[in-house]
């Protein structure tokens, strides 16, 4: 698949797990949210939880499901750049966690399979985190 290809799919991916947080009752804050951390595909909030959201999109699972390409090093950037908003946005003192959405879609023609993993893996960052 080429990059641009793979641009397209991922956003795709992304504009789907909004609706589908949306759906579920989360409002939006942000999406492609950069710092000199990192990237968050997308922040949420659900009552008074925010929710950092990392989206993997593929069109197929032969090199493995979308959520295995949250590695270590993805999940250490993710908490760092987390950690910065949350104290940019004086949030420290209110819960938050991370979580991935896993979207497969295999036919651009047809709905993608979503799967949501809340509290997918804790926070690497040092320093406040709750």
């Amino acid at each position: 698949m080429s990059n641009q290809t793979g641009n397209k799919l991922g956003l795709q991916g992304e504009k789907a797990a909004v609706k589908f947080l949306q759906e579920k009752g989360y409002r939006i804050l942000a999406r492609q949210h950069r710092n000199s951390f990192g990237e968050i595909d997308i922040i949420a909030e659900s009552g008074k939880t925010t929710i950092f959201v990392e989206v993997k999109t593929r069109s197929s699972d032969t090199d493995g499901l979308p959520f295995e390409a949250v590695n270590r090093n993805r999940q250490d950037r993710m908490s760092r750049a987390a950690l910065v908003w949350l104290k940019q946005n004086r949030r420290l003192e209110q819960p938050c966690r991370l979580d991935i959405i896993s979207i497969l879609w295999k036919d651009p023609d047809s709905a993608p399979e979503i799967t949501h993993y809340p509290n997918a893996f804790e926070p690497t960052a040092r320093g406040q985190f709750y």
